[in-house]
């Protein structure tokens, strides 16, 4: 018991430096946290472009293979991200197709991975979304002389809160990512300029675990946490309406 207990004390010191970390806001902190939230949202804001409407027209088109390919996509949803990391470096690195743009170790080429990470989510939940639409509904979207331009907004502002919920779900996903970040992003930390640094939550705290900065760890996953919380908290509001 007296070792159990003795082990809890560099816990509850940990806690309560992370406490004080958090609440004298400190600037690494807010630098890598500010870092994380840019990446994430560019990158769901860049996949809800692209997804939204390709799930529409997979939803609602008919060509040969279509439900072949909405299995691929469901299957995608538990693509290992370290695999999508390695595949992005393969293609962004100095002597792959797109090094010229010098995009690996950078923010942007995070957001490219993390950007590849959830068109499968948002595109696969917009469909299932969009295919259970009351089928009432569509035709009478339909025998109102809509266009099909017209039919798939109609048919988005219908399904429109299981959409938000797929946008949420997929940004949960993107900011708790860890292999990706670490691979493509290189976990580099620039104090003195904020568009070159690339260490995020995730990546930062595997790093000061690693070196033994418990506080720091224990502080960055606590926002983690909190962020995820907030994530829960829009899901759920928006599953109930």
């Amino acid at each position: 018991m007296a070792g159990f207990l003795e082990g809890l004390s560099p816990i509850w010191q940990g806690l309560q430096q992370a406490f004080n970390l958090l609440i004298s806001l400190d600037p690494q902190i807010l630098r890598i946290t500010a870092l994380s939230l840019i990446i994430t949202m560019s990158a769901v804001l860049i996949g809800s472009l692209i997804s939204i409407p390709l799930g529409s027209v997979i939803a609602y088109g008919k060509f040969r293979g279509r439900n072949a390919l909405i299995w691929l996509i469901q299957t995608l949803y538990a693509f290992p991200t370290v695999v999508i990391g390695l595949i992005v470096f393969l293609f962004i690195r100095k002597t792959g197709p797109f090094g010229s743009l010098n995009l690996l170790f950078t923010p942007q080429g995070m957001i490219i991975g993390q950007t590849v990470l959830v068109l499968p989510i948002i595109t696969g939940l917009t469909i299932s979304a969009l295919v259970a639409v009351d089928l009432t509904i569509r035709d009478t979207i339909t025998s109102l002389g809509a266009t099909r331009l017209q039919f798939l907004i109609s048919a988005l502002k219908e399904a429109r809160f299981a959409i938000l919920a797929a946008i949420a779900l997929a940004f949960g996903r993107a900011i708790s990512e860890v292999g990706a970040a670490i691979i493509i992003g290189g976990n580099i930390a620039s104090p003195g300029n904020f568009y070159t640094s690339t260490r995020t939550l995730t990546t930062a705290i595997t790093l000061e675990t690693g070196k033994g900065d418990i506080a720091l760890s224990i502080a960055l996953g606590i926002i983690l946490l909190l962020i995820a919380l907030v994530i829960n908290i829009v899901i759920s509001i928006v599953q109930n309406r």
